[in-house]
């Protein structure tokens, strides 16, 4: 049974789209945040439907409950979300989710 856990997040920057402040925070937070011990394939995205105004995503995963609550608690991760995330990211969508297991 896959007890893993999938944690996306799609957001828009206050930043224009694809300008250096943005594609910064994007580096900044695949390097920052894909170096915390139990982030497992760490990917940044850009999103292109036409369904929704976001602009980017990240996604991870996290091998088990526990994992995700120490990334989450992680110094590395609260500094990022205290002087990057809440300056400037304006909207998001954050997911949580595992394998549907029938």
């Amino acid at each position: 049974m896959n007890t893993s856990i999938i944690h996306s997040v799609i957001f828009t920057l206050k930043h224009e789209k694809d300008l250096a402040a943005a594609r910064q925070f994007l580096a900044d937070g695949q390097a920052l945040l894909s170096s915390i011990p139990t982030v497992e394939n760490f990917q940044v995205f850009h999103q292109v439907s036409l369904k929704n105004n976001y602009q980017y995503g990240f996604s991870m995963e996290f091998e088990s409950q526990a994992a995700y609550d120490a990334y989450n608690e992680h110094p590395v991760h609260t500094a990022f979300v205290k002087d990057r995330w809440e300056k400037e990211v304006v909207d998001f969508l954050e997911i949580d989710y595992k394998h549907y297991q029938q």
